[in-house]
C-alpha cells in the first residue's frame, strides 16, 4: 500500500505539471502569439459611406519605395572600398554634423525659421544656434533640471516642467515667469500663441477637465469633463483652429475611433483607425493628419498612415504609407512633404514598448503624402537614434536630436 501511495502521488504530480504546461500554451496562443490571419480576413472592413456615422474607404496600398542607387549617394561604391559620405542628402551615406557638446532638450526652430533654440541640460540655460553653427545664450536665466519644454508658436514663451511636477511659463522677451498648478498637464498652444489647451487633473475624478487658458495661465474655461478617461484624451490644437483635442475609443481588438473636440461643442465626424497606440501629427495647414498605429497582424510594430482631418472631409483619403516608424519621428517640410526617421529594424512589440528601439540606428526617408511615394534620402554617417526632427524654413537643413546623447545634429538637404 505504501508503494502504491508513493507512485500515486508521483502520477498526480505528473498530471498536474502537464495540465499547467497545456494551460500556459493556450494562454500564449490566445493572448500573446501574433495573429497570422490573412490581410482580408479576421477584421472588420471599412465602408465607403461619407455620412456622419460611416467610415471612409481605407486605401491600404503600400505605395512605391524608391531605393538609392550605387556609387555617389549609394551604399556600395562601384569599385569597393570605403564609402565616401556625401555632404548633401542624396539617398546614401550622408555627412551629419554635431552642433552641441552637452546634452540638450526641447530644440525648436526660432521665429526667423533658421536659428535653433534649445535647453542645455548641463548648465540649465537656453541657447541659440545660428545657421553657421555658432552658439550664444538666449537668456542668462538658469533653470535647473527641466524635464519637458512646450514652446509657443512665436517662440517668445515656453512652458517648463520639472521632475516634482512644478510648472512655469517663462517669457524670454520680457524675462518674466508665471507659476502653473501642478495638476495641469499635457499643454498645447493655440496657433497664435495667445491660449493653451491642457488637462486639469484634480484628485477627484468629477473635477477633471479638458480646459483652455490664456498664455499667462489665467481665465481657465472648461471644455469637456474627463472623468476617468483622461488617458484617452490628447490635447492638440489644430493649425487651422478647428479643434483643440482628440480622444480615442476602442471599436474592436485592432480598431479604434478618433473623435475631435472643438471649442464650441461641434459634432465632428470620427476618424476610424485600424490599430492601437494612436500617435498623431498635424500637417502645417491642419487639413491632414499623419499618425502611427500598431496591430497584432504586423507584430505590434508602428506603421504610418495619413488621412484628411478637416470638416466634412474628416476620414477621407485614408492611406497606409508602408513605413514602420512613429509619427513623432517625422516632420512636415510642406503640407505634402514629410521627412521621417525610420529604424533600420524593429523588434516585434516595438509599438507597445517603444524602448525596444532606443538603440536602433535610423535612416531618413522623404514621403509625398499626396502620392504615397517615399524614398531613402539619407543614411547618417553615425549611430544615431533620431528624435525631434526639425526642418529649416528654406528646406536646406534638417536638424535632429540623438535620443541617446541629447546632441543636436544637422543634415544638409540641398
Amino acid at each position: 500500500m505504501e508503494f502504491l501511495k508513493k507512485y500515486k502521488k508521483i502520477f498526480i504530480g505528473f498530471i498536474f505539471a502537464v495540465i499547467v504546461i497545456i494551460l500556459g500554451y493556450l494562454l500564449y496562443v490566445t493572448f500573446f502569439k501574433p495573429s497570422r490571419l490573412p490581410a482580408d480576413k479576421g477584421r472588420p472592413k471599412a465602408t465607403s459611406t461619407t455620412s456622419s456615422g460611416g467610415l471612409p474607404s481605407a486605401q491600404t496600398g503600400q505605395g512605391l519605395i524608391v531605393q538609392p542607387g550605387t556609387g555617389l549617394g549609394g551604399l556600395t561604391p562601384a569599385g569597393g572600398g570605403k564609402i565616401q559620405a556625401s555632404p548633401i542628402a542624396r539617398g546614401g551615406l550622408t555627412e551629419t554634423s554635431g552642433l552641441n557638446q552637452s546634452p540638450g532638450l526641447g530644440a525648436t526652430l526660432s521665429a526667423n525659421g533658421q536659428d535653433l533654440f534649445y535647453y542645455n541640460r548641463q548648465d540649465g540655460k537656453f541657447y541659440r544656434i545660428n545657421r553657421d553653427g555658432q552658439s550664444s545664450e538666449l537668456s542668462g536665466a538658469v533653470f535647473h533640471e527641466v524635464k519637458k519644454i512646450t514652446w509657443s508658436p512665436d517662440k517668445n514663451k515656453a512652458i517648463l516642467e520639472y521632475p516634482d511636477q512644478a510648472k512655469i511659463i517663462y517669457d524670454f522677451q520680457n524675462k518674466k515667469q508665471v507659476s502653473l498648478p501642478k495638476h495641469w498637464q499635457d499643454f498645447d498652444f493655440s496657433p497664435d500663441g495667445s491660449k493653451m489647451v491642457m488637462k486639469s487633473l484634480a484628485e477627484a475624478e468629477d473635477n477633471r477637465w479638458l480646459a483652455v487658458v490664456s498664455d499667462q495661465g489665467a481665465g481657465a474655461i472648461k471644455i469637456a469633463a474627463l472623468g476617468n478617461n483622461a488617458d484617452a484624451v490628447l490635447p492638440s490644437w489644430s493649425p487651422n483652429n478647428q479643434t483643440v483635442a482628440m480622444f480615442t475609443e476602442g471599436a474592436g481588438f485592432d480598431r479604434q475611433n478618433v473623435f475631435f473636440v472643438g471649442l464650441n461643442n461641434e459634432n465632428f465626424k470620427a476618424l476610424s483607425i485600424e490599430g492601437r497606440g494612436f500617435e498623431p501629427k498635424w500637417s502645417p495647414r491642419g487639413d491632414r493628419l499623419l499618425y502611427s498605429v500598431y496591430t497584432s497582424e504586423n507584430g505590434l510594430k508602428p506603421e504610418l498612415w495619413v488621412a484628411n482631418a478637416q470638416g466634412e472631409n474628416i476620414g477621407s483619403g485614408r492611406e497606409k504609407l508602408g513605413i514602420q516608424t512613429w509619427a513623432d519621428k517625422c516632420a512636415f517640410a510642406t503640407n505634402a512633404e514629410i521627412y521621417c526617421a525610420v529604424p533600420q529594424e524593429l523588434e516585434e512589440g516595438a509599438g507597445l514598448f517603444p524602448e525596444l528601439a532606443n538603440n536602433t540606428r535610423d535612416n531618413l526617408y522623404k514621403i509625398d503624402a499626396q502620392t504615397g511615394l517615399k524614398r531613402l534620402i539619407a543614411v547618417p554617417d553615425g549611430e544615431y537614434t533620431m528624435s525631434n526632427l526639425i526642418i529649416a524654413d528654406n528646406g536646406g537643413y534638417l536638424y535632429f536630436t540623438d535620443a541617446n546623447t541629447g546632441r543636436i545634429n544637422r543634415i544638409k538637404l540641398k
